[in-house]
């Protein structure tokens, strides 16, 4: 999953994304909103590209609010979905699989900092956490506040990044501070993971509480 978001920035280069969002300019906020909400049922979206370019196309402030609008909205969204769906038999069947049991597993412990330490990245299982967290029955108000303050802290780091990105590329020590700032999070995001699995137990095959 991470490899697919990296492969498509490629594709959705920021230049890109600004003139589509710049052509649709008369709708507004929506269209930044839309395209971060998508992220969360189209996981190879870029995360970074996306949130970059609201911040280039909005503003700094502007474009922080409505990438965090979307982000937490379709967060809530895919979370309550399955929450909502955490009975059904094929979700009692998918729910059985080792790995997804460890995750589940470890974010029924450890709700709160589960979802808040994976937002507060820019690349990840973003979609994996809203489903395990819906799948343990996590509370709702529990989560929302995970994800809003999480995705606010990553969503405020990557607006500064797209906002000054002209200064980033004409200035070679802050451009390496980027690169850096991705490398990091993508190798945070597998050490937790890793601490993620490494401290989940596998429990036996059990139905989801309802």
């Amino acid at each position: 999953m991470l490899g697919a978001e990296l492969s498509l920035m490629d594709y959705f280069a920021e230049q890109q994304l600004e003139a589509f969002l710049e052509s649709f300019r008369s709708l507004g906020p929506l269209p930044g909103i839309l395209l971060t909400f998508m992220k969360s049922f189209i996981p190879p979206l870029p995360t970074l590209v996306i949130v970059g370019a609201n911040a280039a196309i909005y503003g700094m402030w502007a474009g922080f609010l409505y990438s965090w609008i979307g982000l937490v909205s379709g967060c809530m969204i895919t979370f309550l979905f399955f929450r909502w769906a955490a009975g059904t038999q094929y979700m009692q069947r998918w729910a059985a699989k080792p790995k997804v049991r460890k995750l589940m597993n470890w974010a029924q412990k450890n709700g709160f900092n589960f979802v808040f330490l994976l937002s507060i990245l820019p690349v990840g299982p973003f979609v994996l956490v809203n489903m395990a967290a819906g799948l343990t029955r996590m509370q709702a108000t529990s989560f929302a506040v995970a994800a809003a303050l999480g995705k606010a802290v990553m969503v405020f780091c990557v607006s500064y990044i797209g906002t000054n990105m002209t200064d980033f590329m004409e200035q070679p020590l802050k451009l390496a501070g980027v690169v850096l700032f991705i490398g990091a999070s993508i190798w945070m995001n597998r050490r937790f993971q890793a601490y993620f699995a490494a401290s989940a137990p596998l429990a036996p095959d059990t139905e989801i509480e309802i």
